[in-house]
């Protein structure tokens, strides 16, 4: 939404504004014309006698002449190259916190690579969805214990170098005792720390703050309830991405062909999602759920950034300056487009569309 404050209107060009007197000059005229026909219809009505009333128009073909004088000073306005002041409301934008879960169930290779690389291939379709004029987005990976990756940024290149050099596994070494827990507790908590670094390095934003909590929610520890509540205490929403662990495709067989042996018994790999516990705290958390290949990632994306868009705040009031010459030809071009409709003449057609093309090859000439 904006707003033109006429006040503030100035011309580059004002030398030629002084063309102003020919249009206005020529109005006269048009009302002399105006009453002359007006008379001229009270006397042939007193002369001319029909047992019907006769009616005449009231301005007849003045009204295209009419629309031609107009279209004439909107034109000569618009060579004048008019500016103005606009008042532009200006929303603030989203701040995504993005909590990833690196612990050693996000390396099952139950889906395409396995489910690291599968959440990573989705925060780079969620950061190609921001519009980062005003968006900014952090990301922290956890486990047992939890660690920074980005701190709030509105540059696109910071945030794509970490997912180019985080790939292909986790931070969290396999080795390492630590790695074999999902503490989402402290990575919310993590989450809020990065929030209120930021506010104390650049003020509080106006933008909406959001966690994007992606993870498989097995063998998780922690009192996720306690931060949970301190992120609804600071009106910070939570949405949950799992992942769709597929079935195991059944076994093919070839018509035709005998059946080959059955291969020697493996040990079963077992892998399950605890959706239950992800929709509750979804919910909790003031978000919603989604899930992976069963939605797209781009409108799980566009999802949670327009929910967290809606909750955005204004960043007051942006004045810029803007032509206006093309309001001018806009206009002009629609009264003469509205002027046609009362020529009745075919001749007084061709003559107008002359007149148009000549004017329009002096308008370019002049504004090139």
């Amino acid at each position: 939404m904006f707003k033109i404050d006429l006040d503030t209107v100035r011309f580059a060009e004002p030398g030629y504004l002084w063309l102003l007197i020919v249009p206005a000059a020529l109005l006269f005229v048009w009302g002399w014309q105006l009453g002359r026909r007006r008379r001229d219809a009270r006397q042939f009505r007193q002369h001319r006698r029909l047992p019907v009333r006769e009616r005449f128009p009231v301005f007849g073909g003045l009204v295209f002449w009419l629309c031609a004088l107009i279209a004439t000073a909107f034109v000569i306005l618009a060579l004048a190259r008019p500016t103005a002041a606009i008042a532009l409301v200006r929303t603030a934008g989203v701040d995504l916190v993005v909590l990833q879960d690196g612990s050693a169930s996000m390396r099952t290779p139950d889906v395409t690579g396995d489910r690291w690389q599968r959440s990573i291939r989705f925060l780079r379709v969620l950061g190609e969805s921001l519009a980062w004029k005003d968006d900014r987005i952090a990301m922290a990976c956890f486990a047992h214990i939890a660690t920074p990756e980005v701190r709030l940024t509105k540059d696109p290149n910071t945030f794509f170098f970490f997912l180019d050099h985080l790939n292909t596994e986790s931070p969290f070494r396999l080795e390492d005792d630590t790695t074999w827990d999902t503490n989402i507790e402290l990575g919310i908590a993590w989450g809020l720390r990065l929030i209120e670094r930021d506010t104390e390095l650049y003020g509080k934003s106006p933008n909406a703050k959001a966690f994007v909590l992606i993870t498989d929610g097995q063998a998780w520890s922690g009192e996720v309830a306690r931060s949970l509540r301190l992120a609804r205490a600071q009106q910070v929403p939570v949405y949950v991405v799992g992942g769709w662990i597929p079935e195991p495709p059944p076994p093919q067989t070839i018509p035709g062909r005998p059946s080959l042996p059955p291969p020697a018994p493996q040990p079963k790999i077992r892998s399950s999602l605890d959706r239950n516990s992800l929709a509750t705290i979804a919910t909790a958390g003031g978000g919603e759920y989604y899930e992976l290949d069963r939605e797209g990632d781009r409108e799980i994306a566009n999802k949670i950034i327009d929910a967290a868009r809606k909750r955005a705040g204004s960043r007051g009031l942006e004045v810029s300056s803007e032509e206006l010459y093309w309001r001018c030809l806009v206009a002009a071009a629609a009264l003469m487009g509205a002027g046609l409709i009362f020529l009745q003449e075919r001749i007084e057609l061709w003559l107008q569309a002359t007149g148009a093309a000549a004017a329009l090859v002096v308008v370019w000439t002049l504004t090139r």
